[in-house]
């Protein structure tokens, strides 16, 4: 029984940094060394990112905010609140940005009303609080109070995967099954100064974003492409462990990116597909090239760069991930949901498109899946 993507929306917050003037910011912080500095102006440029958006609205770094907890205008200086006050700006504002991408999603796909949602699952890894997001959802959407209700947590960037793969497992598990999947990551909330160079990355390409998606075995109806998911897979490479991590600390979350993780992605990349193109006969062992659409998670423009290279693809097929990168830089879990929405927005060649789709986090962790493309039904 296919199960559908029926309908995919996105939400961003307001404020936008602007990287050009993120940069002179941060590479001006006191405490940073005359080489911290560089490595600041230098990942900043290199991002291949123009602006992203954040949930911080004192971070427009322009007028007087109402608050001084992580910006002070006055001195130009980036504040270190604690953990505490960056989780409780976590509360607000990510309960605003499940509820807006829920709202979308749901309001988008034909022939669904919110009384019809039997599950609901939420995912973030830059925040926690109880009663959690999956709760908010349902009282804000007016959902039937005994939706089953589910929260992956602190899972990192690929944690969109797994979610998107358990609620096609409940819908193949209950044909009537309509599932609601919300990735909320505010990112933003754990920037901070650091002369280390994996903080220093970190503040250079990470934003805020949401993205919600109903899947259901009901038949795509409405005038937009749908996206019907077909395979999942999960491979942890041999090595990495220690290159990619995400840790709470006093001062916020803290994250480890290693500047080796896109050499270990490259060298695994491949051995991550195998399992995933040999469920369909006549994938495995094709030039990749030949897929005709790749979702691949943005984590940075050299994971991208190390991408494309080593599976040959053409620049075409990668130029959704680096316009969402371009435009709203990594959002974490979000970030390949934007991936597909852009994807899925494109003109339809064919009735039916192959997508390949890849992300990476912690551990190191590749999470595959293989959809695909459903266009709309003609009238």
């Amino acid at each position: 029984m296919p199960v559908y993507v029926n309908s995919l929306e996105t939400a961003v917050p307001p404020t936008i940094l602007v990287q050009p003037q993120a940069r002179d910011v941060f590479s001006a912080q006191p405490g940073l060394t005359r080489l911290g500095s560089r490595l600041v102006r230098t990942c900043f440029d290199s991002a291949a990112i123009d602006t992203r958006h954040t949930a911080v609205a004192e971070l427009t770094m322009d007028g007087i905010p109402d608050r001084r907890d992580f910006y002070d205008p006055d001195s130009g200086e980036v504040l270190s609140p604690s953990t505490k006050v960056r989780n409780d700006l976590f509360s607000t504002e990510a309960t605003k940005l499940f509820i807006e991408a829920g709202k979308a999603a749901v309001g988008r796909c034909p022939d669904v009303e919110p009384t019809d949602i039997t599950h609901v699952i939420t995912v973030s890894c830059t925040g926690f609080f109880n009663p959690g997001p999956d709760y908010k959802v349902v009282r804000a959407l007016g959902l039937n109070p005994a939706v089953q209700r589910y929260h992956l947590g602190f899972m990192g960037c690929y944690a969109a995967f797994p979610a998107l793969r358990a609620a096609r497992q409940f819908c193949l598990a209950d044909p009537e099954a309509v599932v609601l999947v919300i990735c909320v990551e505010l990112c933003s909330l754990h920037l901070r100064t650091s002369n280390d160079p994996d903080t220093i990355m970190g503040s250079a390409i990470f934003g805020d974003g949401a993205a919600a998606a109903v899947v259901s075995s009901r038949t795509p109806s409405g005038p937009e492409a749908a996206l019907r998911l077909d395979h999942f897979e999960t491979v942890l490479t041999p090595v990495g462990e220690e290159a990619m991590a995400w840790n709470i600390g006093d001062q916020g979350f803290e994250m480890v990116l290693g500047s080796y993780v896109p050499h270990i992605i490259e060298d695994h990349i491949t051995g991550a597909l195998e399992p995933l193109l040999a469920r369909e006969d006549g994938l495995a062992g094709r030039p990749y090239r030949e897929i005709p659409h790749w979702a691949i998670h943005p984590g940075g423009r050299s994971i991208l760069d190390k991408v494309e290279s080593k599976l040959e693809l053409l620049e075409e097929q990668l130029r959704p991930a680096r316009e969402i990168l371009r435009d709203f830089g990594n959002m974490s879990s979000a970030t390949v949901l934007f991936v597909l929405k852009h994807i899925l927005g494109q003109p339809s060649r064919q009735d039916e498109e192959r997508i390949c789709s890849m992300a990476f986090g912690p551990g190191l962790t590749v999470e595959t899946g293989l959809f695909t493309k459903v266009a709309p039904a003609k009238p």
